[in-house]
């Protein structure tokens, strides 16, 4: 078992930046492929990237290049999420996630373990 915990939401203007941490404790994250999601109420879960094990080869879904950034430190036990240019859309309650998938997955359902959630508020 491994258990995230993000941190780092918070209220930022439009046109800002956030770092978002997830940090894991139990099994050793390093086994594990991170993915990062976000939620906006009344909307599904939306996927926004992932990294793989080594922390060598992130990956974004389209909409989110260039905007976000992810990395991982598997000494630290943690992953960020990097956000600059933040615009009103990207409201929403974030997400880390992790897998035991040999790739990154690009959907909820490969990922077994979840944060609880960090809120991110950007005001235009």
């Amino acid at each position: 078992q491994v258990q995230l915990v993000e941190s780092g939401g918070g209220l930022v203007q439009a046109g800002g930046s956030l770092r978002l941490s997830c940090a894991a404790s139990g099994r050793s994250l390093s086994t594990l492929i991170v993915g990062w999601f976000r939620q906006d109420p009344g909307k599904e879960r939306e996927y926004i990237g992932g990294i793989d094990r080594s922390g060598g080869f992130p990956y974004y879904t389209d909409s989110m290049k260039g905007r976000f950034s992810i990395t991982r430190d598997n000494v630290a036990a943690t992953a960020a999420l990097q956000m600059s240019n933040l615009e009103s859309e990207d409201t929403a309650v974030y997400y880390c996630a992790a897998s035991r998938a040999a790739l990154v997955p690009t959907t909820e359902a490969p990922y077994g373990y979840w944060g609880q959630g960090t809120q991110v508020i950007v005001s235009s």
